[in-house]
């Protein structure tokens, strides 16, 4: 533990493309001194963002002289397998977590960012709710990496500004007697029908 800053020498960056440019993404990535993208999106295509899908954004990226690497097969938060999935359509996150795949894809990720300053990329810009937080952060966190989340507008905010961001959001400011705990290790939201997979086939 660093005593000067109060955190560790582990450091895991995160950020969300949302529908910004390329050289948005890339002026992130060099304010942060990133050398290293780990793609974690399920599906790294786009309709509505297509300047990230996976060829171009890897070949923009490459020529920048930064890596890429895509591991969202199984890092992914929306697996293929219907096994990963409860009834109600929530992700189960502790049962990604615990297959093999995902333990050596995150120790690829953990070990490149123990070197090399390295961002997990997915979609979504807020990463309140999303994998790369919920799941992926979580368990980078418990292997004693601070996990930092970068947005659109140049801000990195550390775990504990989320948490207490997302705390006042969901009791309207309000102190409670008992701490609001997400009891079950899942996504949020239940992933629509159109989306969840159909058979147990990765």
């Amino acid at each position: 533990m660093n005593q000067e800053s109060g955190t560790s020498n582990l450091i895991l960056y995160t950020l969300g493309h949302s529908n910004h440019s390329v050289e948005a993404l890339l002026e992130l990535l060099r304010q942060n001194a990133i050398q290293g993208v780990v793609d974690v999106r399920s599906s790294p295509y786009s309709r509505h963002a297509s300047q990230f899908n996976k060829e171009p954004l890897e070949n923009r990226l490459t020529s920048e002289g930064l890596s890429y690497t895509f591991l969202g097969h199984a890092l992914g938060g929306l697996p293929q397998d219907h096994r990963f999935y409860d009834g109600d359509g929530y992700v189960l996150y502790d049962r990604i977590a615990a297959t093999s795949a995902f333990r050596q894809a995150m120790n690829v990720v953990l070990r490149q960012a123990a070197g090399t300053p390295t961002v997990l990329l997915c979609g979504e810009e807020d990463p309140s709710e999303c994998h790369r937080r919920l799941m992926l952060g979580r368990v980078a966190q418990q292997q004693g990496y601070d996990v930092l989340h970068l947005r659109g507008d140049g801000r990195a905010q550390d775990e504990a500004t989320i948490a207490e961001e997302e705390r006042v959001r969901k009791t309207q400011g309000q102190l409670l007697l008992f701490a609001f705990e997400n009891e079950s290790w899942r996504s949020t939201r239940p992933v629509s029908r159109k989306r969840r997979p159909r058979s147990s086939s990765l």
